[in-house]
């Protein structure tokens, strides 16, 4: 390696070991905070744009997405992709969530119904300003997060 290559990869180096959140479109592993308990109400992270959210168990793997909040329970979307997180949380429903520096533990489940869906659609165009990609239930992969 020469040392212009080396001078170019080093703040990548220094900013994968330093990290362990995910970082912009980057994912990271286990997500730091202070565990904290869920609350009564999730209306605080409407003014919360993007959350982490790690997935994967044993093998930690977390990633920055937008959330949406309804009633009790939270929702995470990823429209019609088949994301690593989605495959994850397919395979083991417990996930972490950090809001700020708070950690909250649930457990995720997968919407089925089109009604479920319409009412957080209608949530995600109030708070993002438009509608998820994809509307249909059935081919997308919509989240709800709740206590475990």
């Amino acid at each position: 390696m020469t040392r212009r290559t080396a001078l170019l990869l080093a703040p990548w180096i220094v900013l994968g070991v330093a990290c362990s959140k995910p970082f912009v479109l980057f994912p990271g592993g286990e997500l730091d905070g202070t565990p904290a308990a869920i609350p009564e109400s999730w209306a605080f992270t409407d003014e919360v744009d993007t959350i982490q959210l790690e997935t994967g168990g044993d093998d930690p793997y977390s990633v920055n997405i937008w959330v949406i909040a309804l009633g009790e329970n939270l929702y995470v979307h990823a429209g019609a992709s088949r994301a690593t997180w989605v495959e994850n949380m397919e395979a083991n429903p417990d996930v972490r969530l950090q809001v700020d520096e708070s950690i909250y533990e649930l457990a995720s489940t997968r919407v089925e119904t089109q009604e479920e869906f319409d009412r957080f659609s209608d949530a995600y165009d109030v708070k993002y300003g438009r509608r998820p990609r994809n509307g249909n239930v059935d081919e997308a992969y919509l989240f709800r997060l709740a206590p475990r």
